[in-house]
């Protein structure tokens, strides 16, 4: 789930996770694709990033957590806007 935040440079995205395995995760990263938007829906840019995965998550548990991702506000001039499309997670 995305929102949009008072800079037009950030968001806050928000991830559910359940462990539906048997052990509990004890590491892994969450990586991020922002998408520089211009005025007229045209993709110009994406900006990768990544956080560590919200650990310990116990077998069969659920965790919710919420990041606002930003990329530089240079990137981001008056009239466009940031979108984070691409999400991925690497368990470890």
């Amino acid at each position: 789930m995305r929102a949009a935040t008072d800079l037009r440079w950030c968001e806050d995205v928000t991830l559910d996770f359940h462990n539906s395995g048997g052990t509990a995760v004890r590491s892994g990263t969450v990586a991020f694709g922002t998408h520089v938007i211009g005025a007229l829906g045209i993709d110009w840019a994406t900006v990768d990033s990544a956080v560590p995965l919200p650990t310990p998550i116990a077998p069969g548990a659920r965790k919710r957590r919420t990041w606002t991702v930003c990329v530089d506000s240079w990137r981001v001039p008056l009239g466009m806007h940031v979108e984070t499309r691409d999400v991925s997670v690497r368990w470890e």
